[in-house]
């Protein structure tokens, strides 16, 4: 008896999608394979993220759905979240997996989505893999009707109710998941303890309400930051949170809206959030 021919698939956000699941049914349609699925969580390159196991939960959900449908169509699969980038994971993969991969899928987003895709990531992987044949699957989530990702770019205006409600509003119109970035002032100090608290704050409160969220402390310019999550991650919206008028928000100031909705092409929301009022002064006898 011939064994099943052992396919390695390399995906996170769109392991779950349509087009994946498809490529992996038409290849058991010609015969029997095995499926491993490697799901890589890679952190960003600049800032670093709080509550950092909300993207490997995200990812364990979106493999254990994937597994559970193509087991359901008699295809013997099995999977891994792997703490690494895209390429280390499948160069790992050859010296853990028994047998060696006959075959490798990397599944992304479409090219103007995706980080993986601007890393060059699928030709790093044809290089590694020799001569193993590897398959580039592009999966349009928007299309397939899968959950949009919003950017939200906040400070201290993270946890503000109006903020908080649009984000509520957002999940509540179709399934969506949030990224908070929080842009900090001083790019030579490395811990940002306020900020911090305020996103997690932020982050337990809509997680308690089953909202999808990371949040990640990031580049001082909040233009810079925003940017780069585009560059590194699929956006879909983007959410800018700031304090009324210019007179508050220098980043009002420095026309943020205009210039991601200029410089990005992506629908960008903009919610003020006024100050908390400043603590009254103790009187004391």
């Amino acid at each position: 008896m011939t064994a099943p021919r052992h396919v390695l698939v390399v995906a996170n956000e769109t392991v779950a999608g349509k087009s994946l699941i498809e490529a992996l049914e038409r290849r058991a349609a010609e015969g029997p394979i095995r499926v491993t699925v490697i799901c890589p969580v890679t952190q960003p390159a600049e800032g670093y993220v709080v509550y950092e196991d909300t993207r490997r939960a995200s990812s364990r959900r979106r493999l254990d759905k994937t597994l559970e449908l193509l087991r359901s169509h008699g295809i013997a699969a099995d999977g891994f979240v792997v703490d690494a980038d895209p390429v280390s994971a499948v160069r790992d993969s050859f010296a853990q997996l028994e047998p060696r991969p006959d075959e490798i899928v990397v599944s992304t987003h479409p090219e103007e989505r995706s980080g993986w895709m601007r890393r060059h990531v699928v030709e790093r992987i044809r290089s590694v893999a020799g001569d193993i044949p590897v398959e580039h699957v592009v999966v349009d989530l928007q299309r397939e009707g899968g959950p949009a990702n919003v950017l939200v770019i906040a400070n201290e205006t993270v946890v503000g109710e109006p903020l908080l409600e649009k984000i509520r509003e957002r999940a509540r119109r179709s399934p969506a998941s949030f990224l908070l970035v929080s842009p900090q002032s001083d790019p030579s100090v490395q811990a940002h303890p306020d900020a911090e608290r305020r996103l997690r704050q932020a982050v337990g409160l809509l997680r308690a309400e089953g909202i999808e969220v990371h949040g990640e402390v990031a580049h001082p310019d909040p233009y810079a930051a925003a940017m780069h999550a585009t560059r590194e991650e699929r956006v879909d919206e983007i959410i800018v949170s700031t304090f009324p008028g210019e007179k508050l928000s220098s980043w009002l100031r420095g026309h943020l809206v205009e210039r991601l909705r200029k410089d990005t092409n992506l629908p960008v929301e903009h919610v003020e959030v006024a100050p908390a009022p400043a603590p009254a002064a103790e009187v004391t006898a």
